[in-house]
């Protein structure tokens, strides 16, 4: 649904596109509120499912369009950096939060701040649309024409569509196919989304069988990456980008990543999981430099359909990965594992994201792509 949600916010504006998955977010975060009691679990799960085939993904797409909106190229690493680092400082506050509240107010908490972002978005957030002379109301059933005068005085006008109002299968195919950069970055982010995904879904039962990790434990390794991200894309993330450009700082991101998986996958004490989550410093330049890179490559009325096609390819990794790597992890965590490597399955996990760390190493700086490539920036010739 990204694209999709991505490419409607480039015609209707990046705030009116917000609305929808902050407030449908509010939803099943209001049931387990009210009640964590058998019938309400389900329903829950329900609504859960039904809300993240729009939330899952969009809040952070439509946010990395609206910063592209409004900073110049230069900086948009920079700031992409900045956003991710304010996300992980929120990660680390609600981990730590857990801490101090009953599993009931933990959900109440959760339900007050989303209906507070949703409010302070709607009040102070100013709005971000790449035409205004080219949008209408998401409601509204006006479709945009313009007349066509042929030279010839006795035939009669051509009525011309301004713009579609779904964006196509061929469209997504024509935006990849815009730049061998734009092409090369979905790679990248593919296979970096297949083993980040990949990771979180198997160490937790890695750890646990190899040393008999508790939640308390694994909340402490969040909490370390959380913090050693959050200093890193905050404080040094705008000191590097200018000094080595965000693709070099791509590589360096993608290849410490790998470097934390192998570490992961050949632990041999209980404190090398601690050791291995510090190196978060450094790969969580990897996916803010990737958004950048993206967002150059497209004009500036399409950066919600470029973001959003980006994030649709990390969605569909999330969903392949665990299909993936779990059963693997189960195989070798088991009784039946052809030989004795218990983290083989991470360190298989390293190779996908070295990959990816491969294919940084060849995306070049590229000039931008003019923004008339894809759907004619929304707008047809007269």
């Amino acid at each position: 649904m990204t694209p999709l949600v991505g490419n409607l916010s480039d015609k209707y504006g990046r705030k009116t596109l917000l609305t929808v998955p902050m407030i449908l977010t509010i939803i099943p975060l209001g049931i387990l509120a009210y009640s964590r009691a058998r019938t309400f679990f389900y329903v829950y799960y329900v609504f859960k499912t039904l809300t993240a085939m729009i939330c899952e993904g969009s809040v952070h797409c439509l946010s990395l369009a609206y910063v592209a909106d409004n900073v110049p190229e230069g900086q948009r690493a920079s700031s992409f950096g900045i956003l991710s680092g304010i996300g992980s400082a929120a990660f680390v506050c609600g981990t730590l939060s857990t801490r101090f509240l009953s599993t009931a107010s933990t959900f109440q908490v959760a339900a007050s701040v989303a209906v507070v972002a949703a409010v302070y978005m709607r009040i102070f957030l100013p709005d971000s649309i790449a035409d205004d002379a080219l949008s209408v109301p998401i409601l509204s059933k006006e479709k945009l024409n313009v007349v066509k005068s042929k030279s010839d005085g006795g035939s009669a006008p051509k009525t011309v569509q301004i713009f579609k109002p779904m964006p196509s299968f061929e469209d997504m195919l024509s935006l990849l196919k815009t730049s061998s950069t734009f092409s090369q970055a979905a790679i990248v982010a593919f296979f970096s989304s297949l083993a980040d995904v990949g990771l979180h879904a198997s160490m937790m039962y890695y750890l646990k069988a190899s040393f008999h990790f508790s939640k308390n434990q694994f909340a402490d390794l969040m909490v370390i990456t959380g913090i050693a991200g959050t200093i890193s894309q905050l404080l040094l993330m705008p000191m590097l980008v200018p000094a080595l450009g965000e693709e070099k700082l791509l590589s360096i991101g993608l290849f410490f990543s790998c470097a934390h998986m192998f570490l992961y996958s050949v632990a041999w004490s209980f404190w090398v999981p601690y050791v291995a989550a510090m190196f978060s410093i450094l790969f969580v330049f990897s996916q803010p430099c990737m958004r950048s890179i993206v967002s150059k490559q497209v004009g500036s009325c399409e950066q919600g359909m470029a973001q959003g096609c980006i994030s649709g390819i990390c969605s569909f990794a999330n969903v392949v990965s665990p299909l993936a790597f779990s059963p693997l992890t189960a195989l070798f965590l088991s009784d039946d594992a052809p030989f004795d490597f218990p983290g083989f399955s991470i360190m298989c996990i390293g190779f996908a994201s070295m990959i990816a760390f491969v294919q940084s190493m060849t995306i070049r700086a590229a000039p931008l792509i003019s923004s008339h490539t894809v759907n004619n920036c929304n707008y047809a010739a007269v």
